[in-house]
């Protein structure tokens, strides 16, 4: 947690004003794990799945629980640059000894430049499961031709002078807008249904006894998160009104038994300011104002993603130019979406899965299943009940066991 007037540390991102030139769309070949002569210390799971594969496609052996088909077309996706290397294999470590040993899913990395080898040797000895590496297109990560240059300038300067957390970033608002729209739309996604989003610097403080893929195809779920909380309103000050549009426009996407009474506490008029999941942003405490930098966690449906009802809803709010002219987070605009377009019982909160990344925890509290996990969390850190955050207010999302 960083003190009061700190400034946390950059996001994984490029530097403000760093605007790429065009680069070519290419997706790197997949890298191999080294053979069990070559590396008779490597674990089992490293002998058991090795990285082979042609271009953007998966044709290695997996493990026995892929090849009867008990797991889930699904994968692992990171963003970074090759700078990041030394905090992404704390995340990977994490996920792979809490959860990914057992099953060797996927793991996708994208960055707006080429990954070096040093970052795709070191990643792949990590993880059991295949790795791709590729690169996001210049009409990913850049201006699109309707936004007003001028005017998304004046606007950084105004929210520096105001110092507001990464406004004056240009390649903070293209990653937001890159996770908002067009992650899942890859080359090397589109291979997949599912898709959980690691970050670096997190923590997994329990085992994960059960894929959580299958979890959520077999029960009807579409997007998940462990913690909820309020959005920084002086990014969004126009996000709901985009909203609103899209909902007048397309009444036929806004499915009946929604969550807006997590979205709205006016039925609708108003943007209460929750989302479902956490990003990097600032939070003000009422008893103490301090900047601090915390991570997405997502486990969501890829499908859902790429279908007719969010792709308009995505296009209207892309076109109102609020990623640009504002600094609307990715966070808010998944949470929102989420909360029209699915019902409730599409919606899961993942209470199980103990999460951490700086400053916020999600622990579970029953004793029971903290021993029974091998978990490593004190529940006093437990963020879920904390004044700021939106699950200390009725959440409407079905199945919660607060025991867990």
């Amino acid at each position: 947690m960083h003190g009061q007037g700190q400034q946390p540390e950059k996001p994984l991102q490029a530097p403000a004003g760093d605007i790429h030139a065009p680069m070519p769309m290419t997706v790197e070949k997949i890298a191999e794990k080294p053979s069990a002569a070559s590396s008779p210390a490597a674990s089992p799971d490293a002998l058991t799945t090795p990285k082979q594969s042609t271009e953007g496609t998966s044709g290695a052996s997996h493990s026995s629980a892929e090849s009867s088909g008990e797991r889930a077309n699904a994968t692992f996706v990171t963003l970074a640059r090759n700078s990041d290397l030394w905090e992404i294999v704390k995340s990977i470590r994490q996920v792979e000894d809490r959860f990914n040993r057992n099953y060797h899913y996927d793991w996708v990395f994208l960055n707006d430049k080429p990954f070096d080898d040093n970052f795709k040797a070191v990643t792949t000895s990590l993880i059991s499961g295949k790795t791709h590496y590729g690169e996001i297109p210049h009409e990913h990560w850049s201006f699109p031709n309707f936004i007003d240059q001028d005017k998304a300038r004046k606007v950084r300067e105004d929210m520096a002078q105001r110092k507001i957390i990464y406004g004056d970033s240009i390649s903070y608002r293209h990653m937001c807008r890159f996770e908002s729209g067009f992650f899942f739309q890859h080359p090397l996604m589109k291979q997949f249904e599912w898709y959980w989003r690691v970050e670096p610097s997190i923590e997994l403080y329990c085992d994960v006894s059960y894929d959580t893929f299958k979890y959520m195809r077999d029960h009807g779920k579409k997007y998940s998160f462990v913690l909820s909380l309020y959005e920084y309103v002086e990014t969004i000050p126009t996000l709901w009104d985009s909203v609103k549009t899209f909902m007048k426009e397309h009444p036929e996407h806004i499915v009946e038994d929604n969550s807006m009474k997590f979205l709205s506490d006016d039925k609708g008029d108003t943007y209460n300011h929750c989302h479902f999941v956490s990003y990097e942003g600032c939070l003000q405490d009422p008893m103490l104002t301090y900047t601090a930098k915390w991570s997405n966690f997502e486990i969501g449906n890829l499908d859902w993603l790429r279908s007719q009802a969010y792709t308009d809803y995505f296009d209207r709010l892309d076109k109102d130019g609020g990623f640009f002219y504002e600094r609307w987070g990715d966070a808010p605009v998944h949470s929102i979406a989420a909360g029209l377009l699915l019902k409730r019982d599409e919606i899961h909160f993942f209470n199980d899965i103990a999460y951490y990344h700086v400053p916020f925890t999600h622990c579970p509290t029953g004793d029971q299943f903290r021993l029974d996990h091998k978990c490593h969390c004190n529940p006093k850190d437990n963020f879920d009940w904390k004044g700021y955050s939106c699950k200390s207010a009725s959440l409407p999302i079905p199945g919660h066991k607060a025991d867990m």
